[in-house]
């Protein structure tokens, strides 16, 4: 059993950290889809150190530690609303850019460090850190590193985990875990590395990362290609592959549906086409010297065109065009939010499946009522964002009975098909009943077992991930 924390630990710990260390509650007690309100006392460690002294007091009162990062996280697991009140952690102090190696490809920074600083720096450093996302002008790398992060560039670079060669990280018994090594080899046991990756700060408090860094493109290119079907753009991307390999940074599925949000409430675009297609494809490129990516992209095309893959396209000419291009597809997640969606799901399926479950899920959706969906997201890794809105004239609260058994549904069709019911954002406290639900048995009681030998007292991010620990 948990306890809030005591009048005398917190007079304790702001002996001990200093009243700089604590923060009004207030701005930390909502997350972005307004489902919980959290509650708890919110301290700032400034460092590991201090960082340790804090779990060490909470471990030993049994108080239970929610870790915070920027609060982009979209299925709660940075709140927590029931229960003995926590102690909310942030990492937001820890942001320095601890160093710069860009003869060795590497970027050390603290997990307070907002994503676009850490772009900025590698930019300074004439370096690539490839990991990009909506929210990046606010996302932390603690949290990014804890949830495991995507965004659009995964086809390429991979997610958060592939981007990591090492961490700082207190563990639930407020030792210092020292491993901000920057080996790319290291079998020396057991990888915590890619334990507390993904682990969404329940088994240890990220506070820095050794991420790696990449030669920046010599040149940039884009285009957005109609497709008559999701099938189509499978296909698309096997030639894609085919004849530009490695240099795909991005390759992203776009629904008309997005389009017609954007048109009905914006941001305002410029639509690619004068009749919008049902199915597009943005494919983006980032290129060494060599020949221009226009050319590539024309000679795609072209080779697409004649095996009926596509039916009309527009090459970007410039970069403010492929800045454009990119616009569109960061204004859909911003459309979804005005119109307000039933049910939303980031979910992952092997590629072959994802035009499948495309009309699988279609149907069923369907057969619940006249709802308009949305599918788009980052076909090249298999991610889709999958979301519900209610037929043009209701409300999204008219049909809250439906939310459950559409996301049921969703979630069957997802693990019926070898996918994922969680791609990129976690299980926070959204999703722990889908983990129960879908998880392989096996690995259920593994993680039960690692969670409980590490975490025994279940103070680290309590009922995040796991129910009831």
């Amino acid at each position: 059993m948990l306890n809030p924390p005591s009048p005398e630990l917190l007079d304790r710990l702001r002996a001990r950290l200093g009243p700089a260390a604590f923060r009004d509650p207030a701005p930390y007690m909502t997350e972005p889809r307004g489902r919980w309100q959290g509650r708890g006392q919110v301290i700032a460690p400034a460092n590991a150190d201090e960082t340790a002294v804090i779990v060490r007091a909470c471990a030993e009162a049994r108080v239970g530690i929610v870790p915070y990062g920027g609060g982009t996280g979209l299925v709660g697991g940075q709140v927590l609303s029931e229960g003995p009140e926590p102690i909310v952690l942030s990492v937001e102090r820890m942001a320095q850019i601890r160093e710069t190696l860009p003869r060795e490809n590497v970027l050390i920074a603290g997990a307070g460090a907002i994503l676009a600083d850490v772009q900025s720096a590698a930019e300074a450093a004439g370096r690539l850190f490839p990991l990009s996302l909506g929210s990046e002008g606010s996302a932390r790398i603690g949290g990014l590193m804890s949830t495991n992060a995507g965004g659009v560039n995964v086809l390429r670079y991979g997610t958060a985990r592939a981007l990591c060669l090492g961490l700082e990280a207190v563990l639930p018994d407020g030792s210092v875990w020292n491993g901000l090594t920057r080996l790319r080899k290291d079998n020396t046991g057991y990888d915590l590395r890619d334990l507390l990756i993904g682990a969404e700060g329940t088994l240890g408090i990220i506070t820095a990362a050794a991420l790696r860094l990449y030669p920046r493109p010599a040149a940039q290119g884009a285009a957005i290609l109609a497709v008559p079907s999701p099938s189509a753009a499978l296909d698309l991307l096997a030639l894609a592959g085919e004849q530009l390999g490695e240099v795909i940074s991005a390759f992203e599925l776009i629904h008309r549906q997005g389009m017609d949000f954007l048109a009905e409430v914006g941001p305002k675009v410029t639509p690619p086409f004068a009749d919008q297609p049902d199915w597009m494809v943005l494919i983006d490129l980032g290129l060494p010297a060599g020949p221009p990516a226009t050319d590539l992209l024309t000679d795609l095309f072209a080779a697409a065109a004649e095996r009926g893959l596509v039916t009309d396209g527009v090459i970007a000419q410039s970069q403010a065009q492929r800045a454009a291009f990119w616009s569109i597809r960061e204004a859909i997640p911003i459309a979804n939010k005005r119109i307000g969606s039933i049910s939303s799901h980031d979910i992952a399926l092997p590629l072959g499946r994802i035009p499948d479950f495309i009309a699988e899920a279609g149907h069923a959706i369907a057969s619940i009522g006249a709802f308009r969906v949305n599918c788009f997201g980052h076909l090249g890794d298999g991610n889709l964002h999958y979301n519900i809105f209610a037929p043009p004239g209701a409300t999204r609260d008219a049909h809250e009975a439906d939310r459950a058994r559409i996301q049921r549904k969703v979630h069957d069709i997802t693990h019926q098909m070898g996918g994922s019911f969680s791609a990129e954002h976690g299980v926070g406290r959204l999703k722990t009943a889908d983990l129960e639900r879908y998880a392989d048995p096996a690995r259920l009681a593994a993680m039960r077992a690692i969670k409980a030998a590490l975490d025994p007292a279940g103070i680290m991010n309590p009922g995040a991930v796991l129910r009831g620990r």
